[in-house]
């Protein structure tokens, strides 16, 4: 008990020193947590974010990411982001900023894993149609932001939660919305997102077909770069020097104003126009659907940590895949005999 206990001690002042040495005054220190809801006696191998990082990759959560949808529903091809891909790339590249920037790299990556678990299936279409079918039936409102947090604090672990460090908490429960991250660790996932999003979408866009890389804005294309891989390495670059400059998360007036230019355009022509906003139409009538039917028959939903009718729905819909979420709703809808999977 003593070794262990030594052990232990050794491995806290190493970590100690080495963090001392190799991060910025400005970085979160790993055993400087506020702490997490309830006490855990400490790991002598992993820092507390390296546990968080770990038991957010081991949730079911993360795994049904793989097969929820970015932007296109359902598409035709390997070779489309999906929310797990896009979740992977947000926080390869945060980790690269947080390394240059001398910041904490395992609660950057901890955050970064977490930060879409509450996402629905199809994307915005299926927040947006969750959404509204709650504020219709209840008065309330569902931002995927909101909801990761009920995962990771209560539903995951059989209505356990995975008693993550607060740190971790706020950065996805932040990482989009009105409030900022506590930490520039937390801020740099909220920056980065935009990043990852914004330069993949435009290349699955073009790869579906409804985006000519022509019609890209062009004075903002030439100033970040022609090539997606080209954008982002000067998205990063403006990143890492304007918040050395600045001691905080920040991008420069010229680079972060091309970025926005080039959101607006993704939202005009792709999220909102063409054939997305159709299959958008559809995702929403789907959800709505699914919702209101099982408001109606609550009984069709397993038991879990929700006392509340319209949470009980809520989790149950905001935890679906894409594929079991179209199974359920022709399983509802279409009768059995024009079934094609009976």
């Amino acid at each position: 008990m003593a070794e262990s206990s030594d052990l232990l001690a050794n491995s806290f002042e190493r970590i100690r020193e080495l963090e001392e040495r190799s991060l910025s005054p400005l970085a979160v220190r790993s055993y400087e947590t506020r702490g997490r809801a309830e006490h855990e006696e400490a790991c002598s191998v992993r820092t507390p974010f390296q546990r968080d990082r770990d038991r957010i990759v081991h949730t079911k959560s993360f795994r049904r990411l793989m097969h929820k949808t970015q932007v296109f529903i359902d598409p035709a091809g390997d070779h489309y982001r999906t929310r797990l891909t896009h979740t992977l790339e947000t926080t390869g590249i945060s980790r690269t900023v947080a390394r240059a920037l001398r910041l904490n790299e395992d609660l950057v990556e901890a955050i970064g894993l977490g930060h879409d678990l509450g996402h629905t299936p199809f994307g915005h279409a299926g927040e947006d149609g969750l959404d509204q079918a709650l504020r219709e039936r209840f008065g309330l409102h569902f931002r995927h932001n909101e909801h990761s947090p009920r995962i990771v604090e209560t539903l995951e672990r059989d209505g356990r939660g995975l008693n993550l460090t607060w740190e971790v908490r706020d950065g996805i429960l932040n990482h989009t919305g009105p409030d900022e991250p506590a930490t520039l660790e937390g801020r740099i996932v909220r920056l980065v997102d935009r990043i990852a999003y914004i330069n993949h979408d435009i290349d699955d866009a073009v790869r579906f077909g409804i985006l000519d890389p022509a019609d890209l804005p062009h004075d903002d294309v030439a100033f970040l770069g022609e090539r997606g891989s080209d954008r982002i390495d000067t998205l990063v670059h403006d990143l890492v020097e304007s918040s050395q400059r600045e001691g905080d998360i920040v991008q420069s007036p010229e680079i972060g104003g091309a970025m926005l230019a080039l959101r607006s355009f993704m939202f005009e022509r792709v999220y909102l126009g063409g054939p997305a906003s159709r299959e958008q139409e559809r995702v929403i009538g789907v959800i709505r659907t699914l919702f209101d039917h099982f408001v109606e028959h609550p009984d069709e939903i397993e038991p879990g940590p929700a006392d509340r009718l319209h949470q009980r729905v809520t989790d149950y819909l905001a935890g679906m895949t894409d594929r079991f979420c179209i199974a359920v709703f022709k399983r509802i809808v279409v009768p059995r005999e024009f079934r094609d999977d009976e």
